[in-house]
């Protein structure tokens, strides 16, 4: 019997549940992790659950618009696909499945260098934008010949990750003794080549090649402005899901200053933790452009491949559509800090799946 994802799940806890079921013990715990004690990652949810939301009332807002336009097309949403490493653990074909879910919605999808899939399969997987996201693994070429992969392909933008420059201890990974596939081959050379990026090679990139550039992992303002100050158009707000450095901020925290210091000069991005969609408007309503999303849509993807992707973005569109319903705006330019109380109290222990208290017992 074909299945129908929009009878199927019906909330995003079901698509939560649906993925613990089929995905294996190291699947899971690689989806749902962080690095060392997960502080970071429960601040990402803290920070988004302790700004409550000012609704104003007596406003018409029968006509509500949640639309984007990014990297130059239009988007049902102002959110994008963040770049996964080890999609192949949710759906055998990768990386070409999240590009068919994104486009068969209407958003953006980030892919990322691990992918085994290749630029040109990707790009034929579907007409929303395709930005390639690069972990810089060896020397010479290596990032030119990437850069002009992409370009080949016809992606609209490209990507350094610039928050790994060493890989994070993720104990829930190496307490199974679990060996990730995606990272065969990344040998002390390769991670050398990472921990030697540096603020020349994005000049070099910026100055050689006629892409968009997006540096993601961007976490202080300090850093926000050197970017900017080196023409890269796209700021990606993240701490890595919480998976890089422990013990950071979470991203919604550091949003306000790095808005500040971009000053309208580039496009910002920002995920971590965002799971709902009161955490989009949130998002947008800080100064936000966009907004990446990483593990719900692996929840969706190991749940019901592509097309689950897709219902799981028409769910976030009915929540931030009636989020901005009852805050009464109509537009997602209407949205400023004004619909924003920080600092309120959060009424649950933050995690993972905290955003989902329907999951009882949680898996």
């Amino acid at each position: 019997m074909q299945r129908n994802p929009a009878t199927e799940f019906l909330t995003l806890h079901e698509f939560v549940a649906a993925a613990r079921l089929r995905l294996d013990a190291n699947g899971w715990d690689y989806i749902i992790g962080g690095a060392e004690t997960e502080t970071t990652v429960r601040r990402n949810r803290q920070a988004l659950d302790a700004i409550a939301l000012r609704p104003r009332v007596l406003r018409d807002v029968h006509d509500i618009d949640c639309t984007a336009t990014l990297f130059g097309k239009p988007a049902r949403l102002p959110v994008l696909l963040a770049p996964v490493g080890g999609l192949e653990t949710c759906d055998a074909r990768g990386a070409v499945a999240a590009a068919e879910g994104a486009g068969g919605f209407g958003v953006p999808v980030m892919v990322s260098s691990v992918s085994k899939r290749s630029k040109a399969e990707i790009r034929a997987a579907t007409v929303s934008p395709v930005l390639y996201q690069l972990y810089v693994r060896g020397g010479g070429r290596f990032i030119e010949d990437h850069v002009e992969a992409a370009i080949a392909a016809g992606l609209e933008a490209f990507c350094l990750t610039v928050d790994t420059a060493h890989y994070s201890r993720r104990e829930r990974d190496i307490a199974k003794r679990f060996d990730k596939p995606w990272r065969t081959g990344v040998d002390s050379d390769a991670r050398q080549h990472q921990a030697r990026l540096c603020w020349a090679d994005v000049a070099r990139i910026r100055k050689a090649y006629d892409i968009p550039l997006i540096l993601k992992g961007i976490a202080t303002p300090e850093d926000a402005r050197i970017a900017v100050d080196h023409g890269v158009e796209t700021i990606y707000v993240s701490n890595h899901g919480g998976r890089q450095l422990d013990h950071g901020l979470g991203t919604m925290d550091m949003l306000p200053e790095i808005v500040a210091a971009v000053a309208g000069r580039a496009t910002i991005i920002v995920d971590g933790g965002v799971s709902r969609g009161t955490d989009i408007v949130k998002a947008i309503a800080l100064g936000a452009d966009a907004v990446g999303i990483a593990r719900l849509y692996c929840y969706a993807l190991a749940a019901a491949g592509p097309a689950g992707i897709v219902r799981m973005l028409e769910i976030l569109e009915d929540e931030v559509t009636a989020t901005m319903g009852l805050l009464g705006v109509t537009r997602l330019t209407d949205l400023d800090p004004s619909y924003l109380h920080p600092g309120a109290p959060v009424v649950s222990t933050p995690s993972t799946l905290s955003a989902f208290p329907l999951l009882d017992p949680a898996p």
